[in-house]
């Protein structure tokens, strides 16, 4: 068997999810790396909404990470609470590349480092399937909710600001 080629991948071909890997030119100079997904994968046909970005956030004792819809704005508040922490930040981009293994632009919420407590917005559940970064700048993977949810442990909650 070829290896895959990302730890994301490599995590949901182990668990044996039926997944669909999308592809895109990823721009170098491009830093809204959620927006140029969403500009590249509604071209295909893939609503703004579907297409969810990998957030690692600072809580008390460490990080976790918040999973929505690219055009919304996150409620530190909300992923807070439903993570069941008095508060929340966003994490320091080293601390994050350091515990998920991903760069900026490419943190996927499968085959992260080190597991981190995670919340899904509960839009997710709304859809057939999302797309999420495969763990490349330019590579996004669709999955059904529900394996994203199983396969992180994630908590639900309307985490949108």
């Amino acid at each position: 068997m070829a290896r895959a080629a990302t730890p994301a991948l490599a995590a949901l071909a182990k668990a044996g999810v039926p997944h669909e890997v999308v592809t895109f030119e990823h721009d170098p100079r491009e830093r809204a790396f959620g927006d140029e997904a969403v500009r590249t994968l509604a071209e295909r046909g893939i609503a703004p909404e579907q297409i969810f970005k990998t957030l690692v956030i600072a809580v008390p004792g460490g990080l976790a990470v918040a999973i929505l819809p690219v055009p919304q704005r996150l409620s530190l508040k909300a992923a807070a609470a439903a993570l069941g922490v008095a508060k929340a930040g966003m994490a320091e981009p080293a601390a994050a590349e350091r515990a998920t293994g991903y760069v900026l632009g490419a943190v996927s919420p499968f085959g992260q480092r080190k597991r981190l407590p995670t919340v899904v917005d509960s839009s997710a559940l709304g859809w057939e399937r999302i797309y999420c970064s495969a763990g490349r700048r330019g590579w996004d993977v669709g999955v059904s909710p529900h394996d994203l949810i199983r396969l992180t442990n994630a908590v639900t909650a309307d985490i949108r600001g």
